[in-house]
């Protein structure tokens, strides 16, 4: 069934239920009522011998006065009035005499004044009550009985009425359910076309689902999903247009510089500058390049368990910065470094704190000041320089790839992947201007890292 529509199965769950209650009132009804109209049929029968006795047992003028009192007797209850002590059964009617003897045995052992009873007589079910009475002050009792033919057709006829409401009910309930069907299929249908534009990667027309039930809900989700779609599918263009903008240029400059020297031409005036130059942009190339894949790859990793080791930091510092202060000699590098450890991947904090020193010694003037300690179970690291301050519209940007900036990186790549790295360690950096000169970034990361909350390892 699961292949139907989503409307035929709610339709064929609406009439399954009514089919299986209807199923079920069939077979408890008739022994619900057999079980009811038995008490009421006792009931009955006591009635009709109370109103006999109390009349001690009237003739046509007595009736009509019992009629006036009591209402017009039960046609369906018939009495019968014999000896108690008669040796000799002096009985002709309906009833076999070998029915009587038995229920002047009963009567003998009933120690009650009247009690109930029920037996067959020619297959036929009967229900009697035997009272104890007397008549002409000598011991008899008075059998009164109704046919089981009675409570059958009335049974019958009760059943019959509720199942024909029954009938009726399934019938019409047919119409709701394919209504209801409808309704609520209607916007999962609707749902479902957008899901197939999605998958053929039109996304630029809305979700619109009026609703805030667990449809709405689905609704919403697909609408996020499509958003986030669209935002990364310009992030994507964005990225090949930038990376295709960055990598033509040097290509450009190596191309150029090649064919000249090819023609006897030297642009720098000898060959050994025109080859420099080639090499520089060599070097800015297969820097991009690298910075590309590294990106690729921590994408990668942010989807497995992220390796974990135990990381001195402020020796990492130490160590990336002495091999970075060559770059930038006539920058002063103050240093003021707790022993702070972590725990993470050596190689990516490696690239993360060549990227962050690289940028801070390109933009400073005179001094860079590093500083790192411990704080509330957290690693904090400073970096900050004396150079030109960030705009702040241009702040919100620096992390965004192949964005370099107004004075202009060397890739745009680099912070991207400061971002992205921190992102795995679950920490987080701010870059702001000081108070006077300079920029600083704050970088915070756990001194423990939260690996329950890491991505789950694939296979």
């Amino acid at each position: 069934m699961k292949n139907r529509p989503l409307a035929f199965q709610i339709w064929i769950v609406f009439a399954g239920i009514l089919l299986l209650i209807s199923v079920i009132l069939a077979v408890l009804f008739p022994m619900i009522i057999r079980q009811f109209f038995t008490t009421e049929i006792y009931t009955t029968i006591e009635s009709e011998q109370q109103v006999l006795t109390e009349s001690r047992f009237p003739q046509e003028e007595g009736d009509k006065r019992l009629q006036e009192q009591f209402g017009a007797p039960d046609r369906s209850v018939r009495h019968i009035l014999l000896p108690l002590d008669a040796s000799v059964i002096f009985y002709s009617g309906p009833l076999p005499n070998a029915f009587i003897a038995k229920s002047r045995e009963e009567a003998l052992e009933q120690n009650d004044v009247s009690a109930r009873y029920s037996s067959y007589v020619e297959e036929e079910r009967i229900f009697y009550v035997i009272r104890k009475v007397k008549a002409d002050n000598q011991p008899a009792y008075l059998l009164s009985y109704v046919e089981d033919s009675y409570l059958d057709n009335l049974t019958f006829t009760l059943f019959r009425q509720l199942g024909l409401l029954m009938l009726l009910v399934f019938v019409l309930s047919w119409i709701p359910s394919l209504v209801l069907a409808k309704y609520l299929s209607k916007p999962l249908v609707h749902l479902q076309r957008h899901v197939k534009r999605l998958s053929k990667q039109e996304w630029n027309d809305p979700v619109d689902v009026h609703r805030k039930d667990e449809i709405g809900d689905l609704g919403h989700s697909i609408e996020d999903m499509r958003q986030k779609l669209v935002a990364k599918d310009e992030a994507q263009r964005t990225l090949l247009q930038n990376i295709s903008h960055d990598l033509k240029t040097p290509v450009m400059v190596i191309r150029g510089y090649a064919q000249s020297v090819s023609d006897g031409v030297f642009p720098k005036g000898d060959l050994s500058s025109t080859m420099a130059v080639v090499e520089q942009e060599s070097e800015k190339l297969e820097k991009k390049i690298k910075n590309i894949l590294y990106l690729t790859k921590l994408d990668y990793l942010s989807r497995r368990e992220l390796p974990v080791e135990h990381i001195q930091l402020d020796r990492l510092i130490e160590d990336v910065t002495e091999r970075l202060r060559w770059t930038r000699q006539e920058v002063e590098i103050q240093s003021r470094l707790q022993a702070v450890s972590i725990e993470g991947d050596t190689e990516q904090w490696v690239n993360l704190l060549e990227n962050v020193l690289e940028n801070q010694l390109r933009y400073a003037k005179e001094e860079l000041a590093i500083e790192l300690f411990e704080q509330k179970g957290n690693a904090i690291l400073i970096v900050a320089n004396d150079g030109p301050q960030l705009e702040d519209e241009e702040a919100k940007r620096l992390f965004e790839p192949f964005h370099k900036g107004k004075e202009g990186g060397q890739t745009g790549i680099g912070l991207s992947i400061v971002h992205r790295i921190l992102s795995l360690h679950h920490g987080n950096i701010t870059i702001e201007n000081q108070a006077e000169t300079g920029v600083f970034y704050r970088i915070v990361v756990p001194k423990v890292r939260q690996s329950q909350s890491l991505p789950p390892k694939k296979n």
